[in-house]
C-alpha cells in the first residue's frame, strides 16, 4: 500500500477525491490499494538557538557567532499531533511506499523530506510532480510518478537555503541587536529590500523641485510645444514673439506602431497588477491565487514561468473558449486567439505560467469570494489578451516653425484595437481606467509648407516631480531585478527572494516595525532607516542573496556543492562578527527611544524626561528626580504616573484617589504638594480640607 503525503488537508482531499479513495479514517483518506494523509504546512521547524546551549537565551555579543553542527530540527508548536499520525502511517506494516504529493517546488520537497526523516522512515518513496490540481492533472501525475532520489538536489539546495538564512539571520540579528540595544532582524532578503525602501525615501526627502515653462501654439485645433525652457522671462519672450506672428509646419511624419500583448502572469506580474488594479498586498494575492488553486480552478501559482509548454496547446485551446465566455469578457469581439504565442518551452522552469483550468466551465463564481473571483478575473483577462493581436497605431509628428523656434504637435490614429479591447471591457466593468492612459489625439491632416497666420501663443508652467514612493507593485517590480545589472546573463534566478518568498518578505518588514504601509505606498519607518545606515554593504546589497539564490539553483541542477556553499556561509557569518566588534556611542543613540517631556524642571527649568523607573531632569548635573516608587507611594500603595507628575511640575500639586492610610486600615482622597528643598530626595506633603500633614518622601 502507498502512503500519498500532502502538503495541506485540502489538497490531500482534493487529491484522494481524483484517484477515487473515498473511504475517511483518522488522519487520512484510504482505499484503491491508497492512504492520502497530510502535513499542515512545515511541521519541522529550525532548532531556536537556544535548543543547543540554554546559556544562548541571553543574547551576548561573546557567543557570537553560533555555528550549530550538526544542525537540528524540532516540530513546529501546535503541530504535534499531525506529525505523530503521520509517523503511525509511515511505520504501519501496510505501507510498503511512499509518494511525496507536497507542492511541486523547493519548499514542498523541504516539507516532506524533514517529515520523513524527523519519523525514521527509509521505505522508498516516488515524487508527484504537478502544476495543476485538477482531476485529470492529478491522475496523469500518478500515471507518471518518478522516483524521489531525482529531486535529492532539490532537497539539499533547499536545506542550504534554510540552514544559511538560519546562520545569517540567528548571527546578524544578535550581533546588531546587542551592539545598538533594540532587537533588529536582519535577513538575507528582506534587508536588502528595506535598503531599497530606505534609497528611495531619501531621494524623495532630498529631492528639490525645479521650474520649468512650455510655449504654446494653437494651430486649428491642435496644440504644438516648445522645448522645456528653464527662465521664465526667456518662456514669456518666446511667447510674446509668437504672438500673432505666422507659424508655418516644416515636417509631418507617420510611422506605424504596434504594442504586442502581454505575456501571461508568473506569480510577480499577477501580484503587481492586483496591487495596482484593486490594491491587494502580495500576500492576500498569494492566498487568493492559493485557494483558487486548490479549488482547481487556477493552475500553481508559485511559479516565475510567463510561458506554457507546448504539449499544453490543446488544453489552452479550450481553456481560451471558456474564458471568453465569462462575463464581462463575453461581450469581447470575436477573435482568433494566437496559441503560439503563449507556448516556449525553453523559458518554463519548474511550473508554467499561470492559467484558468478547465474547471472554468463548472464554476459559479458568485461563490467565490471577491478577492478570489477578482483573482481569477485578472488570470482569465491576461490569457485572453496574451493570445489576442497586437494593439496597431499611426503615430503622427507635425514640426513647425514660428520666429526661428521650433514647435512639436504629436498625436495618434489607432488602426486595430487587439488585446488592448479586451482589456478595456475588463476595466469598464470594474470602471477602472488605466492611471497612465489618456485618449489618443488626433491631429489635423497637417501638411509640409502650410502656414497659420496670427497664431494664438501661451505659456505654461510646471515642476519636475521626486520620485514616486514605492508600492508593493512597484517594489516587487524592483525586487525582480534586484542586481541584475551585476548577474551573469545566463543567470537562471535574479533579484531579491523568490516569487513564493517575496509576499512574506514584505509582512515581516512591516510587522517589525520598518516598514509602513500609507495608502497603497510602502514607507520606510525612522527604525528602519537607521537600521539600513548602520548595517554593512554586505547585507544591505541585493548581490548577497543573488548570489546565494545562483548557486542554490546550481545546487538544485546537481551542479554545485552543498558542503562548500555551507563552508562559505560560516565563514561569512565569522568574519560579520569579527568585523562589527563595536559601534561609537554615537551609533548606540540611533535606536535610543524617543524620549517624552513631562514638563519643566523646578529647579533649573530645563526639560524633565520620563524613564522607566523616574520623572528625570534632562540636565545632569541637577540631580532632581521624581521616582515612581518612592516610597512615599509605595507605602499608600499608588505609583507616581506620568500625569500626577506632569501636574506636580506644572501646578506643584495633584490630586490623589484612593491612597492607603496603614494606621487606619483605610483609604482616602488628598492633595499632594511638592515641597522641594534642594535636597538628594524630593520631599511631599499632604493637603486635606480641614487639616495638613507633612510628610517626607525618602528613596
Amino acid at each position: 500500500m502507498k502512503l500519498v503525503v500532502c502538503e495541506k488537508p485540502s489538497v490531500a482531499k482534493a487529491v484522494a477525491s481524483a484517484l477515487g479513495v473515498t473511504s475517511r479514517a483518522d488522519g487520512c483518506f484510504e482505499g484503491n490499494g491508497l492512504i492520502v494523509s497530510w502535513c499542515v504546512g512545515h511541521l519541522m521547524s529550525p532548532m531556536d538557538a537556544a535548543g543547543y546551549d540554554p546559556a544562548y537565551k541571553k543574547w551576548k555579543y561573546d557567543d557570537l557567532p553560533i555555528l550549530p553542527e550538526p544542525f537540528r530540527y524540532v516540530l513546529a508548536k501546535g503541530k504535534e499531533d499531525t506529525f505523530q499520525n503521520l509517523k503511525r502511517l509511515m511505520e504501519s506494516p501496510d505501507v510498503t511506499e511512499l509518494v511525496n504529493a507536497c507542492d511541486a517546488g523547493r519548499e514542498g520537497e523541504l516539507i516532506f523530506r524533514l517529515v520523513y526523516e524527523a519519523a525514521g522512515c527509509s521505505k522508498p518513496f516516488s515524487r508527484l510532480w504537478i502544476s495543476s490540481m485538477e482531476d485529470a492533472a492529478i491522475r496523469e501525475g500518478f500515471a507518471n510518478l518518478r522516483p524521489g532520489a531525482d529531486y535529492d538536489p532539490l532537497y539539499q539546495s533547499a536545506l542550504c537555503r534554510q540552514k544559511a538564512d538560519w546562520l545569517i539571520g540567528i548571527n546578524a540579528s544578535r550581533l546588531f541587536s546587542v551592539l545598538y540595544h533594540r532587537t533588529l532582524n536582519v535577513g538575507r532578503v528582506q534587508t536588502p529590500t528595506l535598503a531599497m525602501l530606505v534609497d528611495r525615501d531619501s531621494r524623495i526627502t532630498l529631492f528639490r523641485k525645479e521650474k520649468y515653462h512650455h510655449v504654446r501654439l494653437a494651430l486649428d485645433g491642435a496644440e504644438a510645444v516648445s522645448e522645456k525652457i528653464t527662465a521664465p522671462e526667456e518662456a514669456e519672450s518666446l511667447r510674446a514673439a509668437c504672438a500673432g506672428a505666422s507659424a508655418s509646419c516644416t515636417s509631418v511624419t507617420h510611422e506605424k506602431k504596434k504594442e504586442a500583448p502581454p505575456k501571461l502572469y508568473d506569480l510577480t506580474t499577477l501580484q503587481r497588477e492586483a496591487n495596482r488594479m484593486f490594491g491587494y498586498t502580495a500576500k492576500q494575492t498569494l492566498d487568493y491565487a492559493q485557494s483558487l488553486y486548490e479549488k482547481k480552478l487556477l493552475t500553481y501559482p508559485r511559479t516565475d514561468s510567463l510561458y506554457l509548454t507546448v504539449d499544453m496547446a490543446e488544453t489552452v485551446s479550450v481553456v481560451l473558449h471558456l474564458a471568453a465566455q465569462v462575463p464581462p469578457f463575453d461581450a469581447c469581439p470575436d477573435f482568433f486567439p494566437d496559441v503560439a504565442a503563449l507556448v516556449n518551452d525553453g523559458k518554463v522552469s519548474d511550473h508554467h505560467a499561470i492559467i484558468p483550468t478547465l474547471e472554468l466551465e463548472k464554476a459559479d463564481l458568485s461563490e467565490l469570494t471577491v478577492g478570489e473571483r477578482n483573482t481569477l478575473l485578472l488570470v482569465c483577462r491576461e490569457l485572453l489578451c496574451a493570445a489576442a493581436e497586437p494593439y496597431m497605431y499611426e503615430a503622427v509628428t507635425a514640426a513647425f516653425d514660428c520666429g526661428g523656434h521650433t514647435f512639436t504637435a504629436k498625436g495618434r490614429r489607432i488602426l486595430s484595437e487587439g488585446w488592448r479591447e479586451i482589456d478595456r471591457i475588463f476595466r469598464a466593468s470594474l470602471k477602472e481606467q488605466p492611471e497612465d492612459e489618456t485618449e489618443p489625439i488626433a491631429l489635423p491632416s497637417f501638411t509640409e509648407g502650410q502656414t497659420f497666420d496670427q497664431v494664438d501663443a501661451s505659456v505654461t508652467e510646471h515642476f519636475t516631480a521626486p520620485p514616486k514612493a514605492y508600492t508593493e507593485d512597484t517594489l516587487l517590480a524592483a525586487m525582480e531585478t534586484a542586481g541584475k545589472e551585476d548577474m551573469p546573463e545566463d543567470a537562471e534566478r535574479k533579484g531579491l527572494g523568490t516569487p513564493a518568498t517575496r509576499a512574506a518578505i514584505l509582512e515581516k518588514l512591516v510587522a517589525a516595525g520598518f516598514v509602513e504601509r500609507r495608502g497603497k505606498s510602502l514607507v520606510p519607518t525612522k527604525a528602519g532607516i537607521n537600521l539600513v545606515t548602520v548595517l554593512p554593504d554586505t547585507l544591505t546589497s541585493p548581490m548577497l542573496t543573488a548570489e546565494w539564490e545562483q548557486k542554490l539553483t546550481a545546487i538544485a541542477r546537481g551542479e554545485g556543492d552543498p558542503a562548500a556553499f555551507m563552508a562559505g556561509i560560516s565563514e561569512m557569518t565569522r568574519e560579520l562578527v569579527k568585523t562589527y566588534s563595536h559601534i561609537s556611542e554615537e551609533g548606540q543613540k540611533l535606536f535610543a527611544p524617543e524620549r517624552e517631556v513631562v514638563g519643566l524642571c523646578p529647579r533649573c527649568g530645563k526639560l524633565v524626561y520620563e524613564g522607566k523607573k523616574n520623572f528625570y531632569c534632562s540636565d545632569r548635573s541637577c540631580r532632581f528626580v521624581l521616582w515612581k516608587d518612592d516610597r512615599f507611594w509605595t507605602s499608600r500603595k499608588k505609583e507616581l504616573t506620568r500625569k500626577m507628575a506632569a501636574d506636580l511640575l506644572k501646578k506643584g500639586r495633584t490630586s490623589v484617589r484612593g491612597m492607603w492610610s496603614e494606621k487606619k486600615g483605610a483609604a482616602y482622597d488628598a492633595v499632594v504638594v511638592l515641597d522641594d528643598t534642594g535636597e538628594k530626595y524630593v520631599r511631599f506633603k499632604l493637603e486635606f480640607p480641614k487639616r495638613k500633614e507633612g510628610v517626607n518622601g525618602k528613596k
